[in-house]
C-alpha cells in the first residue's frame, strides 16, 4: 500500500505535463467551435486515441496508480482544457468502472477493450442508469431484465435518460431491476453488444453546459442478450439475491447495488473534473485582473478583487485536497468511512459552480460575452452538482454515513 503524500513523483508529473500540453493545444482551441455544435468532437477524441490518451492502455495505467492519484491528476488537466470535449473523452470510462466494479475477469478482458476501440477505429461506451422517473431513487427504475432460460438470454425492456453516449456508442452498459420485490437490492448490469436489436437511441438533449457531450436517451424494447453479459454472471447474482431477501426477511444489513457501485468509485473522479473547471476559470480571471485597468491601475490593486481571487484559490486547492485523499483510499482499499467520497465530490462540484461564477463577476460585462470563455466554463460547472449523485444526494450520503440513521 503507497503512502499518502502530496508530492508528485516523476512519472506522474511527466503524465500530468503531458495531459497540460495536449489540453493547451488540442483541447482548448477546439472547445468554443464544439461547444457551439453542440456535436461530439470525433476529431478531438481521433487525435486523443493518436497520441494514446484516448486508450485502454492509458486509462488501465491510471487507474492502477498505486497512490490513487493517477485518475484525479488526469481529470483535472483534461477539464482544465474543456469540460465538454474532456467528458467526450472520458465518457466511456464510466462504462469502463461498471465493468471493473460488477464483472468477471473475462467480462472485463473481453468488453472493455471493445469500448475503446483503437486509434484507426475509435469506438465509445455509455453508462445507462438514470431513468425519466429514477435519477437519484433507484429505488423507482422501472427497466426490467427478464431471463429466457430456454436461450439463456436475458430480455431488457425500459427507457434510459442522461446517458452519456448513449445511442452513439458501441457498447451500453444498462442496469435493470431482475427482482422488483427487492427494490434497489433487485438491480443487475448488463452488457448490450453492439447492434443489438431492440436498442435504439431516444432524444437527444440539447444542453446548459458540457454541449459537446452527446447526452441522450437509451430506449430499450425486447432487446436480448446472452446471458454471459450479465455482469457478474448469474450464479454470482442468485447468491446476492439470495442474500437480500434473507437479509429483507430479517431486517438485516443493506446490500449494494450495481448502479451505486459505480458511483461510489467514480466520485473521486467527477471532484477532479470540477477541480479542473474551477482552476481553469480562476487562471482566466487573475489574469485578466492583473492586466486589466479601471481608475489608472490593474482591478486587482483592488481589496475586492484580490480578495476574491484569495478565496478562489483556496477553496480549489481544498477541494483538490479531499479529492486526492477520497482517491488515496479508494486505491489503498480504505472504507469511505465518514463518505470521504461524497464528500469530494461535493464540494469539489459547488466550488467550481462558486469559483465559475466569481470568474465571470471578475470580468464583469466581458465575463458574460461568449469571447472569453469563463462564460461557457460556468454553465459547464453546473453540471458537477447535478450529475451522478447532485450536491443534496451527496449530503445525505455524507449525513447518513456520520449519523447511522435512515435520513430522508
Amino acid at each position: 500500500m503507497a503512502e499518502f503524500t502530496l508530492e508528485l513523483n516523476d512519472d506522474q508529473k511527466q503524465v500530468r505535463d503531458w495531459l497540460h500540453g495536449f489540453a493547451a493545444d488540442v483541447i482548448r482551441p477546439a472547445a468554443s467551435e464544439w461547444d457551439e455544435r453542440e456535436e461530439t468532437p470525433w476529431p478531438v477524441i481521433q487525435e486523443a486515441a493518436k497520441v494514446g490518451i484516448y486508450s485502454l492502455d492509458f486509462y488501465a495505467q491510471q487507474f492502477f496508480d498505486p497512490t490513487g492519484l493517477g485518475i484525479p491528476v488526469a481529470m483535472e488537466e483534461l477539464f482544465w482544457g474543456d469540460a465538454g470535449i474532456a467528458l467526450s473523452i472520458v465518457g466511456t470510462g464510466l462504462a469502463a468502472v461498471g465493468v471493473l466494479a460488477n464483472g468477471t475477469e473475462e467480462q472485463i478482458g473481453t468488453w472493455i477493450p471493445q469500448m475503446y476501440g483503437d486509434a484507426d477505429d475509435v469506438k465509445l461506451a455509455a453508462f445507462c442508469s438514470s431513468e425519466p422517473d429514477a435519477g437519484s431513487d433507484v429505488g423507482a427504475m422501472r427497466t426490467r431484465a427478464v431471463y429466457d432460460e430456454a436461450k439463456d438470454e436475458w430480455i431488457l425492456n425500459g427507457t434510459k435518460t442522461w446517458a452519456t453516449n448513449g445511442g452513439i456508442a458501441n457498447v451500453h452498459v444498462v442496469v435493470a431491476v431482475v427482482d422488483p420485490a427487492l427494490g434497489s437490492k433487485g438491480h443487475a448490469s448488463f452488457i448490450v453488444p453492439p447492434a443489438t436489436p431492440g436498442l435504439s437511441q431516444g432524444q437527444k438533449f440539447k444542453k446548459h453546459g458540457i454541449r459537446a457531450s452527446h447526452t441522450a436517451e437509451v430506449v430499450l424494447e425486447d432487446a436480448r442478450v446472452p446471458g454471459h453479459c450479465l455482469l457478474g454472471g448469474k450464479e454470482k447474482l442468485d447468491e446476492r439475491l439470495a442474500r437480500a431477501r434473507e437479509r429483507a426477511k430479517s431486517g438485516g444489513e443493506r446490500v449494494k447495488n450495481a448502479a451505486m457501485a459505480t458511483f461510489e468509485a467514480s466520485r473521486p473522479a467527477v471532484g477532479a473534473m470540477a477541480v479542473g473547471t474551477a482552476r481553469a476559470a480562476y487562471e482566466v480571471a487573475l489574469d485578466y485582473a492583473k492586466t486589466r485597468s479601471q481608475f489608472g491601475r490593474p482591478i486587482i490593486d483592488n481589496q475586492g478583487i484580490a480578495f476574491q481571487l484569495a478565496d478562489m484559490r483556496t477553496r480549489i486547492d481544498a477541494a483538490r485536497l479531499l479529492v486526492w485523499r477520497a482517491s488515496w483510499m479508494a486505491s489503498a482499499g480504505k472504507p469511505f468511512d465518514s463518505a470521504e467520497g461524497s464528500m469530494s465530490k461535493l464540494y469539489a462540484s459547488e466550488t467550481a459552480k462558486s469559483v465559475t461564477a466569481q470568474a465571470v463577476q471578475i470580468l464583469g460585462g466581458n465575463g458574460f460575452t461568449r469571447e472569453y470563455p469563463v462564460e461557457r466554463m460556468h454553465r459547464d460547472a453546473a453540471i458537477y452538482t447535478i450529475f451522478e449523485g447532485t450536491s443534496e444526494i451527496q449530503r445525505l450520503v455524507i449525513a447518513r454515513t456520520l449519523s447511522g440513521m435512515p435520513i430522508r
